[in-house]
């Protein structure tokens, strides 16, 4: 195989519990990822040439920036080290996901690129040793080797795969003029510092747990959500016209800024996403893990 496109999926999380402030400085997390059909594209072809060559389009921010500071680029050349593989590689990545909207775009970008480059090179690495390659680029990263719905703890890096929930419609705005950085969202937050140390817990027992959790209520929750609005007021300003504009819930997407609302059809999305014509609107709908897998080309 000479060239391999993926596609690499938003996400959301239905609910962020942010727990406390560990010891080293990191914060302990409880949420709920939700993969959706908005979706950046990555192109790997293999190169004469030694080394990565990576094209960014969609993004002049993004494309200005070094690129061996590219989630991408940094995905692909662990991949290439844990195989010790010298052949050189060219990859395009086209941005549609907006950056610093929490919406996990670089993240996303960082798994597709190692799971399309490894489909390239005819090559396999152990689950265990891709979890600790993504975990390694960040928090995020591991999620996505899974997709669907799933529960995250720890930093968010520990992944428990969850039962798919029915397809929900979505309006997504993003704010042109609003980027929240995770690290202020965290510094933001009053976490209190964690006592104990965490015991190791039983997945299974974690499985369960968050089953329940996801049970008590239908409702989303973000503990980010109050020191981010307070900051910047218009979040919080377009949470409140999603709810007036039909849609069934809101939240803010992770850190932010984009905010998104569930709608009962894609056309009142639509009609919705007309309310905001100076913010980034995306319509798109919750993806399941079965879908994921095949448009990722994950085997079972």
């Amino acid at each position: 195989m000479t060239e391999v496109r993926i596609p690499a999926f938003a996400k959301i999380n239905l609910r962020l519990d942010i727990l406390g402030k560990r010891a080293d400085g990191y914060h302990e997390l409880r949420t709920i990822f939700q993969t959706l059909s908005l979706h950046d594209d990555i192109r790997l072809r293999t190169s004469k040439r030694p080394g990565i060559s990576l094209i960014i389009q969609g993004n002049t921010a993004l494309a200005s920036e070094p690129v061996q500071k590219n989630l991408v680029y940094r995905a692909v050349d662990a991949v290439k080290r844990k195989l010790k593989i010298g052949a050189g590689v060219e990859i395009q990545l086209n941005k549609r996901i907006p950056a610093g909207g929490g919406l996990g775009g670089g993240s996303s970008d960082a798994a597709a690129a190692m799971l399309g480059y490894l489909q390239l090179v005819k090559k396999k690495l152990a689950t265990a040793q891709m979890m600790e390659l993504a975990a390694s680029l960040g928090a995020d990263v591991p999620f996505f080797l899974f997709g669907g719905r799933a529960l995250g703890v720890n930093r968010g890096d520990e992944i428990y795969p969850l039962q798919d929930i029915p397809k929900m419609h979505l309006l997504v705005v993003v704010p042109n003029e609003i980027r929240v950085p995770t690290h202020d969202a965290f510094r933001w937050v009053k976490a209190k510092p964690l006592g104990l140390t965490k015991a190791a817990i039983d997945p299974k027992l974690l499985q369960f747990c968050a089953l329940s959790w996801s049970a008590q209520g239908n409702g989303l929750s973000n503990d980010f959500e109050g020191p981010v609005f307070r900051r910047h007021p218009r979040l919080g300003q377009i949470k409140r016209a999603l709810l007036q504009k039909g849609a069934t819930e809101a939240s803010l997407a992770g850190s932010g800024s984009a905010v998104f609302g569930i709608f009962p059809s894609p056309a009142m999305a639509r009609r919705a996403a007309v309310g905001f014509p100076h913010d980034q609107t995306f319509v798109c709908e919750t993806l399941s893990r079965d879908r994921y897998a095949r448009r990722m080309r994950i085997a079972e």
